[in-house]
């Protein structure tokens, strides 16, 4: 009979059999206690010098807090925290609270991330323990129904701190616009959510403004604009890329008034296709793409003339949709080559809105319209974090002193 050489490992958490998770897990809780004794060690001798009037040593290890779980992405783990004893007399003692392990912590922040993306990707609340159990074990404990609740306060409570936060240290030379349009609740009209995104003088793109607006009006845009100048944004944007919508426009002109203006093309060739049968429209899609790829703005314009000319006889409310922003959708030759993919459209805005829209529709309208908001900024913020840097960083400092660029290239400066 053929001996059976394979060690069985114990599963002491229940979770799951896999020998792989219980040696992960176990290396976690391992790496957690290890980075926990290096803290306490840096405390103690941070105080190794402090004594009592008898000589003896002011803090000195006490024993362990009772064991806890924290639920990570691989399950619970069990970790015991050391307590230290501040033998000086008195009510002013030290105590010892590892940073990576918060005394009321019981769960990783990538498992707080999870929860929210679970919900907005489509589940319920009710299946919400049953989905969080099928990915981190059915001991997972604290991811009741209630769970849900008490993070949407708490994503509201975030979004109302986030939205007060003081901009006059910080500088934006991009910035991207766009009303979202999603319906919270069948009985109301669909919810407009102004977004503006912008990316700073080191290239990094963040969210600047997200609000509930009164469809895309100019009051609504213009609210948004001066909230943005009122909390230190001085400086106007070098550019502002946004789609068609009128209303944010002009409101620009008010509030910043010298800050260029480069129509969204993924707005505009979808308004353009829109108007053309569909079985036109993927040659004049391709033809739309040789207009903003062109690598000049002649070869641009050219492109721009023909799609005028082969189009514009038949169709020419759709033509007219894009000769009434020429100028504005070629803006973006005046800046650098390396800058063109990032803004030539308001891509980071509608990529990460699709997500919400679909989720308004898995929860068939019952949203609130505060639950929404709250919604579309928890996922902003956690797409914020995935968000890539501006191409050419280099030449930030150059746009920021206005220097002139002409078909992406840097232009000499003529000597005196």
């Amino acid at each position: 009979m053929q001996e059976n050489t394979i060690t069985q490992l114990s599963d002491p958490s229940g979770i799951s059999p896999d020998p792989l998770t219980d040696l992960i897990r176990d290396g976690a809780r391992k790496l957690i206690e290890q980075a926990i004794e290096a803290e306490l060690s840096t405390l103690l001798g941070a105080f190794a010098d402090h004594k009592l009037e008898d000589g003896r040593a002011r803090l000195v290890r006490h024993g362990h807090l009772p064991e806890r779980e924290i639920l990570t992405g691989v399950g619970p783990v069990a970790v015991t925290v050391p307590r230290v004893r501040d033998r000086k007399p008195g009510t002013d003692k030290i105590a010892f609270t590892p940073s990576i392990l918060p005394r009321y912590l019981r769960k990783a922040k990538s498992v707080e991330e999870l929860l929210p993306w679970l919900y907005l990707k489509g589940v319920s609340t009710g299946d919400f323990s049953e989905a969080l159990a099928a990915l981190l074990g059915p001991h997972a404990k604290g991811l009741s129904a209630t769970t849900i609740t008490r993070l949407k306060a708490d994503w509201w409570s975030e979004y109302e701190a986030w939205e007060k936060r003081d901009l006059g240290t910080r500088r934006f030379l991009y910035i991207w616009a766009d009303g979202v349009y999603f319906k919270p609740r069948r009985a109301e009209e669909k919810q407009c959510v102004l977004v503006i995104v912008g990316a700073d003088e080191y290239g990094r793109k963040e969210l600047l403004a997200m609000t509930d607006g009164f469809r895309e009006s100019t009051q609504s845009w213009r609210e948004v604009l001066l909230d943005l100048k009122r909390r230190g944004l001085k400086q106007d944007p070098k550019l502002a890329i946004g789609d068609g919508a009128l209303g944010f426009w002009a409101a620009l002109r008010e509030v910043f008034p010298s800050t260029q203006e480069q129509r969204c093309w993924l707005h505009k060739t979808m308004n353009v296709l829109n108007a053309l049968p569909k079985s036109v429209q993927a040659k004049a899609k391709a033809h739309l793409h040789d207009i903003w790829q062109a690598e000049t703005r002649a070869a641009a314009s050219a492109a721009f003339d023909f799609f005028v000319d082969a189009y514009g006889v038949k169709w020419d409310k759709a033509v007219a949709k894009l000769v009434k922003d020429r100028d504005a959708l070629l803006t973006f030759y005046d800046y650098p080559a390396e800058h063109w993919k990032h803004i030539r459209t308001s891509n980071p805005i509608e990529s990460t809105f699709a997500a919400v829209r679909h989720r308004t529709k898995r929860t068939k309208g019952c949203l609130s319209r505060k639950t929404g908001l709250a919604m579309a900024f928890r996922l902003m913020m956690s797409a914020q974090t995935k968000w890539r840097k501006l191409d050419g960083r280099n030449r930030l400092p150059e746009v920021i002193s206005g220097v002139e660029f002409r078909d992406g290239v840097r232009q000499l400066q003529n000597a005196a």
